[in-house]
């Protein structure tokens, strides 16, 4: 196999992963949209179940950063949080110019409720696909993120 066909079979392959991930992504997103609480979307729920993982305060500009958007998409998702009661959001005492958000209990209760409604729905699909199977996937898939987030290459 000469060069060129090494890299005409690498750009192929490299097009087919990304064609699954990009519609594997949409369908999950499709299905845990249906099943989320009404009102509720999946750019809450991210960031009520980051909230919640880390169990600390994080400020606005943060939470831009680990989701990769705009601080003014944030700070829109936010406002939507707090005003459904999801969110805490006080000013950072030292820095007025700077604000910090913590989840509510309402909050984790939204998100416990969210977890609830469709876990059961991907975890069939990883019953049905095979435990063993998606376990030697998310190597992978997490090396791909890594990459993908600009991380040791």
């Amino acid at each position: 196999m000469t060069d060129i066909d090494k890299r005409q079979a690498t750009d192929r392959l490299a097009a087919s992963l990304f064609a699954e991930v990009l519609i594997a992504e949409q369908l999950s997103r499709n299905l845990i949209s249906k099943a989320l609480p009404r009102g509720m979307q999946i750019s809450h729920f991210s960031v009520l179940n980051l909230l919640a993982h880390v169990n600390e305060e994080r400020t606005p500009a943060q939470l831009a950063e680990a989701f990769h958007i705009t601080r003014g998409a944030m700070t829109n998702t936010l406002s939507r949080l707090e005003w459904a009661g999801h969110v805490h959001i006080r000013p950072d005492w030292d820095d007025a110019r700077r604000k910090f958000v913590s989840i509510s209990t309402a909050g984790r209760s939204a998100r416990d409720a969210a977890i609830a409604a469709f876990m059961p729905l991907i975890a069939e699909v990883v019953r049905d696909i095979g435990a063993d199977r998606v376990r030697s996937a998310l190597p992978v898939l997490r090396e791909l993120r890594i990459r993908l987030e600009g991380g040791p290459g």
